[in-house]
């Protein structure tokens, strides 16, 4: 065999090689934890779902650092950089600065940050960044829709909204379901709570307790780690025979309030398609088609927002009247505002 021949050949093998090395992901957690049911755990089911879809395992073709304070996300997100993974994916707005950092430093690196649009001091848009981000307020409407007919059926007449940390991003939720709320139940009052954390059940629980205590029939929470306390409080309360409802956020959290067989206190949820964000951007990122530098918007117009397909706890009566208003946001006939009425 010549020479010319073993060099084509090693050439082939290399060639052939670098096709079949895995497209590698990692994600970063916010301080909410991998398992916090809802934020971070949405996104690192779409990442594994893409891994299902690539015969990829968990711990090699993809993996996660989850951080425990603002201060590991540089260092995190830097960790996966100089691994050199394919797509480094960041969940939540709080990673804005950081992932700033970081991008500049790595620019060869490609990265996915949800909730959030990165851009330099003059604003311009990072090329080795893709964002995307969700029209919350829309699907916050339906559950408020909903929440708002739950009552008006049971002769109620005050809900409850708690948020995490009391940022614009946050307070579309809040104003989302506000409208939704009175768009059904002109006469209800909202009452609105801010933890200060995302990562604070037991600040949730307290200030359910707090809302329950002043007569909410329903409360929507939207406050990752924060809102499984909230929850929690809703199933002990009805346990009890004082019936009440959480709302749930970002993924479908009917099984996070079952208290009996068959029954749970969480009335619906509001899900934000981050684990679709996350798998198609990772698809997307793999087919050689990054999109850097680009933003994508998940509203009621492409499913990413709304409600679960299954609902247990809402009558045929509540789901039709929201799947008209879901149809009438989605075809631009209702616009919701994005700003809380005080």
């Amino acid at each position: 065999m010549s020479n010319g021949t073993i060099r084509t050949l090693c050439t082939l093998v290399a060639a052939t090689a670098a096709f079949a090395a895995p497209f590698r992901v990692g994600l970063v957690t916010d301080i909410g934890g991998i398992d916090d049911k809802s934020f971070n755990q949405g996104t690192w089911e779409g990442i594994k779902a893409y891994a299902k879809e690539n015969s990829l395992k968990v711990g090699e073709g993809v993996k996660y650092l989850q951080s425990t304070a603002e201060a590991d996300y540089v260092p995190n997100l830097s960790t996966f950089s100089d691994e050199k993974l394919d797509l480094i994916v960041a969940p939540g707005f709080l990673f804005t600065n950081a992932m700033l950092e970081v991008a500049t430093q790595y620019p060869h690196q490609h990265y996915l940050i949800i909730d959030s649009v990165v851009k330099t001091k003059d604003g311009k848009l990072v090329p080795n960044v893709a964002n995307a981000v969700f029209a919350e307020h829309e699907g916050s409407f339906l559950v408020g829709v909903a929440a708002g007919l739950k009552c008006k059926a049971e002769h109620k007449d005050k809900v409850g909204f708690v948020g995490g940390m009391q940022f614009p991003l946050i307070q579309k939720f809040e104003a989302g379901f506000e409208q939704g709320v009175k768009a059904v139940l002109p006469q209800a009052t909202v009452l609105v709570d801010y933890a200060g954390s995302f990562a604070d059940p037991g600040k949730g629980q307290a200030l359910a307790a707090k809302q329950y205590g002043a007569g909410a029939y329903v409360v929507f929470q939207a406050a990752g780690n924060t809102g499984n306390g909230i929850i929690k409080e809703a199933k002990e309360r009805t346990q009890k025979g004082d019936v009440r409802w959480a709302i749930g956020v970002d993924k479908d959290q009917f099984n996070d309030g079952v208290y009996a067989p068959g029954k749970s206190a969480v009335l619906t949820s509001m899900m934000k398609r981050v684990d679709v964000a996350a798998e198609k951007v990772a698809s997307l990122s793999r087919d050689g088609k990054f999109p850097g530098g680009q933003v994508y918007t998940f509203a009621l117009n492409n499913h990413g927002v709304g409600i679960p397909a299954v609902n247990p706890n809402l009558t045929p009566d509540i789901l039709k009247t929201v799947a008209a208003y879901e149809a009438r946001i989605a075809k631009g006939g209702l616009k919701v505002s994005e700003i809380p009425s005080k």
